[in-house]
C-alpha cells in the first residue's frame, strides 16, 4: 500500500478523531480553538515515519550510512549581552529567543543587539540556511534562518555540510525525533538538552539524492495534510454557524408553544448538530437562556403571580430582619440596603405573571466574604476560593483548609449553610454553586454568600438565574479593573433577576436537570468516540512503521 493509499483509505479516520479540550468557567469559548484535530496530526506523524523507514522512496535504510549528528555539521549555541548595558541592545543585528523559533523559516526577530553586544558576549553570528533548536523549555523547538542573526543561549545551531546532508532532511529528522528529545530532558526546574546529547543523536542517513527525494514526498504528504486541516476546519467552522443561527432562533421563541415549533428543526438534524463539546456547551446555554425567559416550560395563567410572592416574600424578610437588627448587624445593614432600594429594571420582556427583583430583595442575608487571604492548614474545615467553583459545581480537587479559629473569625458576619450560594466576584466573576447538606465550609477570598427567602425562592432556580450567560455578560457592563475585572459587592447586590411564580420555578428546575443530564450523557459518548477513534488513528500509525 502506497502512503498516499494508506492517507485516503483512512480519511474518515484522519479527519474524525479529534480531542476536545475542556474549557475552564463560563467564559470559555465556544470556538473551534477547543478542538485539537488529532487524527491529522498523528497523520503529519505518520508521515515523518514513513519518510525515515525508508517507505516513501522504497529504499532499505539497512544501506543508509549510521551517523551522529556532530558528524554531518558544526555546532554552536548562543548568548545573552549584558542587561544592564543598553548600549548592546536596539541595533541591526536580529537576536533570536525561542519564542522567535516557528517549527519552520525564521526570517526576523523581535529583538536586535549591537556589534558591541555581540563582541562582548558568547553569541555568535549564525548564517543563513542553519538549523535552529531549543535546548531549554520547550525543547525540540525548530528554526531554518534565512538571515544572519545572533541567538541567546537557549538556542542550539547546527550549519549542515552540504556534501553530507540535506538541510531540510535534518529538519523533518528532529521534528521526527521531538518526543524522545523530550525524554532525554534534564533538570528539575526548567527542561534542557545539551549540545553533548544533541550531537549524540544516532541518525541513518542516506546518499544525498535519497534524502532529496523524501524530503520532497514529505513536503508532498504534508501538503496533503494541510488541505485535509482546511477542509476540517471549514466544516467546522460552518458546523459551528449553522448551531448558531438555529440556537438563537430557539432564543428569540416569544413563549414555549413558540420554541416548541423552532425546536422541531433543532430535533430533526440533532444527531449532525450537537457532535462537538463545543455544540453541546451552546445548547446547555441555550437551555438556561430559555429557562430563566420563561419559554422553557409551559406558564400556568391560574398560578400566583410573582409580584404577590415578593410581596409576601417582603414582609416575611421584613419581619425577619427587624427581629434580629438589634443583636446581628448585617440585619441591620440588610435593611439599610433595602431601603434605598429603586426599583429594578427588567432584564428583557418577561412573561405575564413574571416580576424582576434585585437579588438582595430574593435574600434573607448578602453578605461579602473577609477580604484577605486566609491561613492554610494542612486539615480542618474546607474553605471554598474561586478555582473551586465551576459550572454550578463545587470541584474540591485543589481544596484547602483552615482551623476552627480561622473559620469563626472569617464566617463572623453568617456562617456558610447549606442551601446557601456562593458567588464569584472575581478570577473568574459569575461563577456560582449551592452548598450541599451536611457540609461546613468556609467562605473564601472574592466570593459573597448568597442565602435566598426559600419560602419563596427555589435556590436552584436563583442558581440558574445567576449564571444563565446573558446576566454575566449585563453585569460585565459594570465590571471595574484594569487587568482583573470584577464586580463590586453592591453591583451583586443590585443584580436584576427574573422571577417567576414558585411552582414554575420548581417545573424549570427540573426541565433544566432534565435537559442537562441529556446533554452530559451526548458529551459523554463523543468522549468516548473521539478517544476510540484517536486509538485507532494511533493503532494505524503503529502498524504502519512496524
Amino acid at each position: 500500500m502506497s502512503a498516499r493509499e494508506l492517507i485516503t483509505d483512512h480519511l474518515d479516520l484522519w479527519t474524525g478523531a479529534v480531542t476536545h479540550k475542556s474549557g475552564s468557567g463560563r467564559n470559555a469559548s465556544g470556538k473551534n480553538g477547543k478542538i485539537e484535530l488529532t487524527g491529522i496530526k498523528k497523520l503529519r506523524e505518520l508521515v515523518l515515519k514513513l519518510g525515515f523507514s525508508g517507505f516513501l522512496t522504497d529504499d532499505t535504510p539497512k544501506a543508509w550510512e549510521s551517523v551522529t549528528l556532530g558528524d554531518i555539521g558544526k555546532w554552536g549555541s548562543g548568548g545573552t549581552p549584558t542587561k544592564s548595558r543598553r548600549e548592546f541592545y536596539g541595533g541591526d543585528i536580529p537576536w533570536l529567543v525561542i519564542g522567535d523559533l516557528n517549527d519552520g523559516i525564521v526570517r526576523g526577530a523581535e529583538s536586535c543587539i549591537t556589534e558591541e553586544g555581540l563582541e562582548n558576549s558568547s553569541a555568535k553570528l549564525v548564517p543563513p540556511g542553519a538549523l535552529l533548536i531549543a535546548m531549554y523549555g520547550s525543547i525540540g523547538k525548530l528554526g531554518i534562518t534565512e538571515i544572519t542573526c545572533a541567538t541567546n543561549q537557549a538556542i542550539a545551531h547546527c550549519i549542515p555540510e552540504k556534501t553530507k546532508i540535506d538541510l531540510r532532511f535534518l529538519f523533518f529528522f528532529l521534528l521526527e525525533k521531538r518526543e524522545s528529545l523530550l525524554d532525554m530532558g534534564q533538570g528539575l526546574a526548567q527542561q534542557n538538552i545539551s549540545q553533548r546529547i544533541l550531537k549524540r543523536t544516532k541518525l541513518d542517513l542516506p546518499s544525498l539524492d535519497v534524502q532529496h527525494r523524501i524530503v520532497e514526498k514529505i513536503y508532498e504528504l504534508m501538503a496533503l495534510c494541510d488541505r485535509l486541516e482546511q477542509q476540517v476546519g471549514d466544516q467546522l467552522e460552518a458546523h459551528e454557524v449553522l448551531v448558531d443561527t438555529l440556537l438563537d432562533a430557539l432564543t428569540r421563541s416569544t413563549d414555549a408553544a413558540e420554541l416548541a415549533e423552532n425546536w422541531v428543526r433543532v430535533a430533526e438534524h440533532f444527531d449532525t448538530l450537537f457532535t462537538t463539546e463545543a455544540s453541546i456547551d451552546k445548547l446547555k446555554k441555550t437551555i438556561l437562556q430559555l429557562a430563566v425567559m420563561g419559554r422553557l416550560v409551559e406558564q400556568n395563567p391560574n398560578a400566583e403571580p410573582a409580584n404577590s410572592l415578593l410581596a409576601r416574600l417582603s414582609e416575611e424578610r421584613q419581619a425577619w430582619l427587624e427581629g434580629k437588627k438589634d443583636k446581628d448587624p448585617e440585619c441591620a445593614t440588610m435593611l439599610r440596603k433595602l431601603k434605598k432600594l429603586s426599583s429594578p429594571n427588567p432584564p428583557f420582556d418577561l412573561p405575564s405573571g413574571w416580576e424582576a427583583a434585585h437579588l438582595i430583595q430574593l435574600c434573607k442575608i448578602l453578605v461579602d466574604c473577609h477580604n484577605k487571604t486566609a491561613p492554610y492548614t494542612v486539615s480542618g474545615i474546607p474553605i471554598i476560593r474561586t478555582s473551586n467553583i465551576r459550572e454550578r459545581k463545587f470541584r474540591l480537587n485543589d481544596v484547602k483548609y483552615v482551623s476552627k479559629e480561622t473559620y469563626k473569625y472569617w464566617s463572623r458576619r453568617c456562617p456558610p449553610q447549606p442551601k446557601d450560594i456562593i458567588f464569584t466576584r472575581e478570577a473568574p466573576m459569575g461563577e456560582a454553586a449551592i452548598i450541599p447538606e451536611d457540609k461546613r465550609w468556609c467562605l473564601g477570598q472574592r466570593t459573597m454568600l448568597i442565602r435566598p427567602m426559600l419560602n419563596h425562592i427555589n435556590e436552584e432556580y436563583l442558581l440558574l438565574a445567576l449564571t444563565e450567560p446573558n446576566l454575566l455578560n449585563r453585569a460585565t457592563e459594570k465590571a471595574i479593573g484594569s487587568t482583573v475585572k470584577h464586580l463590586r459587592v453592591g453591583d451583586v447586590e443590585a443584580l436584576a433577576i427574573p422571577v417567576p411564580p414558585l411552582n414554575e420555578q420548581h417545573r424549570i428546575v427540573e426541565k433544566v436537570n432534565e435537559l442537562m443530564a441529556l446533554c452530559d450523557q451526548l458529551k459523554t459518548r463523543l468522549s468516548e468516540c473521539g478517544k476510540t477513534r484517536s486509538q485507532l488513528a494511533e493503532t494505524v500509525v503503529e502498524q504502519a512503521v512496524s
